[in-house]
């Protein structure tokens, strides 16, 4: 493979490569992205004008800007002005933002509004103290080392395809979750509360999914609080009592021993009234009475 490149020198923009390499970003989503980090700034230009300007058709712009926001790279509002008209707000990110993050930058002034009153800092301009090349060499590695990665983390993503077949991931994005996961677990959440939170989240048995990686970057994103355990549950009321064993209720009777005894207080034989037997049926002549007085 041979290449032959130029670097321009003037109309150009840098790109990360994690935008130019992403996995769950088609070339339209790319296409966009690029093209909206490349407009001057102070241009205020909506996403669907760059996408018509950028040849991109309704539906897969569509499709463009949900894998962007997907992947943290697009995020938008709907708020209502003062005439009481509705607008879309949209923030487009070269690095990828939690909700958080966009909310806060949402909240700040645009970076090229200024007060008019506003006087030129006095002194002559300077160089720019970034984008030049070191004067010398560093020694030694500088990259940034990897956040290490808990073993339970890394477990609990090797284990998803269990809970779930089609969130199977790249190898590539495994330790990228892990480290997500790390964080719930970092937060007190349990290994199988995770799972749980993932399993809710995800869609219906019949329908696919075609970048796993992505959907569990946003699942894990953001980490929820750790729920408080529920009060215990009061004492039954009927702790401590006993069922009267001597046969003569008509259904179970419940009292409360003062020891071992097995029968209630009127059933018992050391009871002072002693064993109460049964009221005697009233006979015919009783039961005329009874219906008199009723009758009067």
């Amino acid at each position: 493979m041979l290449r032959h490149a130029i670097s321009p020198a003037r109309r150009f923009s840098q790109i990360p490569h994690e935008i130019l390499r992403h996995r769950d970003l088609n070339a339209d989503a790319v296409r966009l992205l690029c093209w909206q980090l490349s407009l001057p700034d102070g241009v205020n230009e909506a996403l669907s004008k760059t996408a018509e300007r950028a040849g991109i058709r309704k539906v897969a712009f569509l499709r463009a800007k949900g894998q962007l926001k997907l992947a943290g790279y697009v995020h938008e509002w709907r708020e209502q002005g003062p005439g009481g008209r509705w607008a879309t707000r949209q923030l487009v990110s070269n690095v990828p933002l939690s909700a958080a993050e966009a909310a806060s930058l949402r909240s700040r002034p645009p970076v090229d509004s200024a007060p008019a009153d506003t006087r030129p800092a006095a002194g002559e301009p300077t160089g720019r103290a970034v984008g030049r090349h070191p004067e010398k060499t560093p020694e030694g590695n500088t990259s940034t080392p990897p956040p290490p990665e808990a073993p339970e983390a890394h477990r609990l993503v090797d284990e998803l395809t269990a809970l779930d077949p089609r969130l199977r991931v790249p190898r590539a994005m495994v330790p990228e979750l892990a480290g997500l996961a790390a964080r719930w677990l970092e937060a007190g959440h349990l290994a199988d509360a995770v799972q749980e939170s993932i399993a809710r989240c995800l869609p219906g048995r019949g329908s696919p999914i075609h970048r796993p990686g992505g959907l569990l970057r946003y699942i894990l994103r953001e980490v929820p609080p750790v729920a408080p355990p529920p009060p215990p549950l009061p004492a039954p009321r009927v702790t401590g009592l006993r069922e009267c064993e001597s046969g003569r209720h008509g259904q179970a009777y419940l009292f409360r021993p003062l020891a071992d005894e097995d029968r209630c207080p009127t059933c018992h034989p050391a009871s002072p009234t002693g064993p109460r037997s049964p009221a005697p049926a009233p006979s015919g002549p009783a039961l005329a009475r009874a219906a008199l007085r009723k009758r009067l």
